[in-house]
């Protein structure tokens, strides 16, 4: 990375990477999610992520596509300035836990529905795995909206009540 960024930064920046790395996703993803969580000003040109993260242009340009697709991350535009620039949307946050969390979800309910279907009537430890991966999963598909809901109240009355970090 460019040398004007300070250990910590870089650090963290590779930190996401990671992250993002684990759940699936490209570590470049990450990494520029990661700075644009911690960049001044906010908003970044493709040039500008190229340089700071030494990475190419292309590279720049099919991870932002991909985090615009996603739902991370929109373009932002600056009169006068010919380049295109990015910004983390303004919801990006609750859209990571969104896409991951219910996106596995949706995933493990569909896979314990389907084995549960190629062993029907079967009584083995194999159909109780199915079975409790299945219960777990439907509990989560219906709780997880609710908990989504109790967070965005709490963090409403944090905010009032002035809470800093």
């Amino acid at each position: 990375m460019a040398s004007n960024l300070r250990d910590e930064e870089k650090n963290f920046v590779e930190e996401v990477g990671v992250v993002f790395e684990q759940t699936g996703l490209p570590r470049m993803a990450g990494r520029v999610f990661g700075w644009l969580l911690i960049s001044d000003p906010p908003y970044q040109s493709s040039a500008e992520l190229a340089e700071v993260l030494m990475a190419s242009k292309g590279s720049i340009s099919t991870t932002t596509r991909l985090l615009m697709q996603i739902g991370l991350l929109e373009r932002f535009f600056i009169p006068g300035h010919r380049h295109d620039h990015f910004r983390l949307r303004e919801d990006a946050l609750k859209r990571t836990i969104q896409h991951g969390l219910e996106d596995e979800i949706k995933l493990f309910l569909n896979i314990a529905r389907k084995g549960l279907g190629l062993m029907k009537g079967e009584a083995s430890v194999r159909r109780q795995w199915l079975e409790e991966m299945y219960d777990r999963y439907t509990f989560l598909e219906k709780e997880f909206p609710v908990l989504m809901e109790r967070w965005q109240r709490e963090r409403g009355a944090s905010r009032t009540a002035g809470k800093l970090y």
